[in-house]
């Protein structure tokens, strides 16, 4: 994951719960960003992992005995966390929560936390009834009252196979929490896109029926948002427009929500001239109600629609584009893959198109995931499923090592 993170020195804190095997993908992602990870670990945490394992994946001795040999001469539990960056425990179970929030130092973990001056971050994890106990949520808002950061948990199933809140977030969600924090952010001049105006749209379209239907699709603006998201994480100022999504919006972008083609249409031409880079991944109504009801239809036997197209918005913003801009399209399909794609790209004057197989399992709609082809005028690059977020990630490494962008990229308009 090459997010702004080059540098970083992060301790990561592993107390002993079923979520600690997450922790393993958490230290692999941050040290594929550029981040020295070093591992502290409670007694009860190396009976899930061995420490051999975060050893193997960062390259550094993991620390979880209090008494080793070298006690004397290292102090370890001081020494390890004097020159972090930031402090990380993933997961933090309610025990080693209940212990922060006392000042209570008994082992490695909970004495170097004692002794660690740099931003704390905690990934609670545990049963939903543990989770909802007054003395967890009291201890939770004493650790948030002395600026500690608490990345929230989520509801899916537990490891007592009740489904509810408690499971600890997503490695790669702990890492975007991460990025967003200004206190953890290297020097934005080394993003890829640092300075760069980037203009992203997401979701889907809804073209009124009535008053009370409407035409749309599956989208869920995933895809967006998490190129929004990497495009901000990496230097760059980002408009986003998106179409009506279950999503929060990302902190420090400007973002437009529309309804219709015709409002998206509108905000996009609006923005676009100001922007280097156009990432168009809304998945945009082709068709229009040509005279929606401004009531409600009642129900009757059948219900013809005249349909219309609306205003393409992809071969408008190429047939428009300047030397000086880079745009990426996106193209959705269930057949001839490579070979519609290739069309679009040329059709809509792109530089770059971004294909996959909506029939495809893990590249549909609405998942967490897609299965992608990056494809321009001179070679296709396949990509294996993976998280949209690491998939927004290739799309950008794809952009920035194309000749054409180092002839733009200092461009600003």
């Amino acid at each position: 994951m090459s997010l702004n993170l080059q540098g970083k020195k992060v301790v990561l804190g592993v107390s002993g719960g079923i979520a600690s095997y997450k922790s393993v993908s958490l230290a692999r992602l941050l040290i594929k960003a550029g981040v020295s990870v070093t591992t502290v670990m409670t007694t009860a945490a190396t009976k899930f992992v061995q420490p051999l394992t975060f050893q193997t994946i960062t390259g550094r001795p993991v620390f979880y005995d209090m008494f080793n040999d070298d006690f004397q001469e290292n102090i370890g539990h001081i020494k390890v966390p004097e020159q972090a960056d930031c402090f990380i425990i993933a997961p933090a179970t309610a025990n080693i929560i209940a212990k922060i929030a006392c000042g209570l130092a008994d082992d490695f973990l909970s004495t170097s936390v004692l002794a660690n001056n740099s931003p704390l971050y905690l990934a609670p994890a545990m049963n939903t009834n543990m989770w909802n106990k007054a003395i967890v949520q009291e201890n939770i808002e004493k650790l948030k009252a002395r600026g500690i950061s608490i990345i929230p948990p989520t509801s899916g199933l537990l490891a007592c196979q009740t489904v509810g809140l408690g499971k600890m977030a997503e490695p790669e969600s702990i890492v975007k929490f991460l990025v967003k924090n200004p206190e953890f952010q290297s020097n934005s001049n080394n993003g890829l896109l640092n300075g760069i105006k980037v203009l992203v749209t997401a979701g889907p379209t809804r073209e009124k029926i009535d008053a009370v239907r409407y035409i749309s699709n599956y989208s869920s603006g995933k895809m967006g948002f998490a190129i929004a998201e990497y495009c901000l994480s990496q230097g760059a100022k980002v408009t986003l427009v998106s179409g009506p999504v279950a999503l929060m919006p990302p902190e420090g972008i400007n973002f437009i929500s529309v309804q219709s083609a015709d409002e998206m249409f509108e905000a996009v031409m609006a923005n676009a001239p100001q922007n280097s880079l156009i990432i168009k991944s809304a998945a945009v109504s082709d068709y229009k109600i040509e005279k929606p009801d401004p009531g409600k239809n009642k129900k009757r036997v059948n219900l013809k629609l005249n349909l219309i197209q609306n205003r393409d918005i992809l071969k408008t913003l190429g047939k428009q584009k300047s030397k000086n801009q880079y745009l990426v399209g996106f193209a959705a399909e269930s057949e001839n893959l490579e070979a519609y794609a290739r069309k679009k790209l040329l059709d809509k004057q792109l530089d770059l198109i971004v294909a996959n197989n909506i029939l495809e399992p893990g590249a549909g709609f609405d998942g967490d995931t897609n299965i992608v082809s990056l494809i321009n005028a001179t070679d296709v690059l396949q990509l294996p499923q993976q998280s949209k977020f690491m998939v927004a990630e290739k799309i950008i490494q794809k952009i920035v090592s194309d000749p054409k962008w180092a002839q733009i990229k200092n461009y600003n308009p």
